[in-house]
C-alpha cells in the first residue's frame, strides 16, 4: 500500500519463518478493489479464544529481571513496532508483522489457571510479573477485565506481583493496587519512551499517550504505589536525547527508579523496523539503523545474553552514562522496594507464623 497503514506500528506483514509455504499479497486485486471504491483492507483487529493449560510461565533468561510471568493476551493491539514480543506470535502460527495488531490471543480462562498455579503444593509466592510478553492493559482488558480478576486473585492470596505497562487503564484496578500495596506486594513498571507525542504516535500509535501516562506515574505513587519507569527501548538518534528530562519528569511526579534498555531487533522486528523507518522517517532512517547497528557489534540483530538489553561500544556507553548520571542527579536514594511473599506463606501455611 502506498499509504501509510493508520493507528498500525507495522506496516506490513511478513511470512512466518516456520512454514513452509506463504502467502503472497494480491496486489493487483487489491490495486482493482481500491479503484472500484471497495476497502480492500478493512484494518479491523480480531480476537481469538484460546484456552492454554498454564499460565504462569517460567523465565529463564538471565538478564531479564523475572523469575515469572504470566500473560493474559498473545499479542498486542498497541502496534509497538519496537517490540520484542513480535516475534513470539509466530509459534502460535502468525506472523510478527501486522498479524500480531491484528490477531490477539484471549486467555479467559486466565483467573482459574493462576488460582491454581497459587493453590498448587509447590508453589513458594514468588513474584508474578504480569506482563513478560504483551501488554496485559492493552485496549480489549477495558471490555474483558481478566487482568482485573487476576488481580483479585493475587491480592486474595497475597501473592507478590509485578506489572508491566504503557497503558493508563490501570488506573481502572486503584482499588486492588491500593490493598495489595499496604502488604507491599505490588510493583508496577510504567513504560515511557519518549515525552513527546509525535514520537509516541509513530513508535506506539494505541498506546496510551505521554500526558495520561506520566498522570499515571503521578497517580500510583501518590498512593505509595512504587512505580519504576521504563525507557525500553532507547533508540538511537529518535529518543535518545530525552534521557535526562524524561528521569527528572518522572522523578519529580514520584517514580522510585528509572531503568533502560537499547533498542534490538532480534529476528523478524529487524525487516518490520526497516520498513517502518524508512516510510515513517526517512530522513533519518539510513542513521537510526546504522547507530543501532553500531550499538550490536555492526548488526541490527543481537541475542546475546549480558549484552543484548545494553548493547556496546561508544553510542551505547554514551546512553549508560547518561541514565547512569540522571539517576545520580534526579533519583538519588531511591529505589524500589523488594516485595515481601511472608503474607502469602502464611495463608498458605498458617504454621509458619510459629517461627
Amino acid at each position: 500500500m502506498s499509504q501509510p497503514i493508520k493507528g498500525r506500528g507495522a506496516q506490513k506483514q511478513v511470512h512466518n519463518r516456520f512454514f513452509e509455504h506463504q502467502h503472497e499479497p494480491l496486489d493487483d486485486f487489491l490495486n482493482y478493489c481500491e479503484e472500484e471504491g471497495e476497502l480492500a483492507d478493512k484494518n479491523k483487529t480480531k480476537y481469538i479464544d484460546v484456552f492454554p493449560k498454564t499460565l504462569v510461565n517460567k523465565v529463564d533468561s538471565p538478564d531479564v529481571g523475572m523469575g515469572y510471568s504470566a500473560n493474559p493476551y498473545q499479542g498486542c493491539e498497541h502496534g509497538c513496532v519496537y517490540c520484542y514480543a513480535r516475534n513470539s506470535h509466530e509459534y502460535w502460527g502468525y506472523g510478527a508483522g501486522l498479524d500480531f495488531e491484528r490477531n490477539i490471543l484471549v486467555k479467559k480462562n486466565a483467573p482459574q489457571l493462576l488460582e491454581e498455579k497459587l493453590k498448587s503444593k509447590n508453589w513458594q509466592g514468588d513474584t508474578i510479573v504480569f506482563s513478560g510478553n504483551t501488554d496485559c492493559y492493552q485496549p480489549i482488558e477495558r471490555k474483558l477485565e481478566i487482568t482485573r480478576s487476576c488481580l483479585k486473585k493475587l491480592f486474595q492470596w497475597k501473592n507478590p506481583t509485578g506489572i508491566i505497562t504503557k497503558n493508563a487503564l490501570i488506573l481502572r484496578d486503584l482499588d486492588i493496587l491500593k490493598e495489595m500495596a499496604k502488604y507491599n506486594i505490588i510493583a508496577v513498571n510504567i513504560s515511557i519512551t519518549s515525552l513527546e507525542e509525535d514520537t509516541r504516535r509513530l513508535l506506539e500509535p494505541r498506546t496510551s499517550s505521554i500526558k495520561n501516562r506520566l498522570k499515571t506515574v503521578e497517580v500510583l505513587s501518590k498512593h505509595n504505589i512504587p512505580v519504576n519507569v521504563m525507557m525500553a527501548p532507547i533508540i538511537p538518534s529518535l529518543n535518545s536525547h530525552e534521557i535526562l528530562p524524561l528521569i527528572e519528569t518522572v522523578a519529580t511526579l514520584g517514580a522510585k527508579s528509572v531503568a533502560y534498555t537499547v533498542v534490538r531487533l532480534n529476528g523478524q522486528i529487524a525487516t518490520i523496523f526497516e520498513d517502518w523507518v524508512q516510510k515513517a522517517l526517512p530522513d533519518r532512517a539510513e542513521r537510526i539503523l546504522n547507530q543501532i547497528a553500531e550499538c550490536h557489534d555492526g548488526k541490527l540483530n543481537d541475542s546475546r545474553w549480558g549484552t543484548r538489553m545494553r548493547g556496546e561500544g561508544t553510542i551505547a556507553k554514551q546512553i549508560a552514562d547518561t541514565v547512569i548520571l540522571g539517576k545520580k542527579k534526579y533519583l538519588k536514594d531511591s529505589r524500589m522496594p523488594k516485595l515481601d511473599r511472608s503474607h502469602y506463606l502464611q495463608l498458605k501455611d498458617p504454621q509458619t507464623r510459629l517461627f
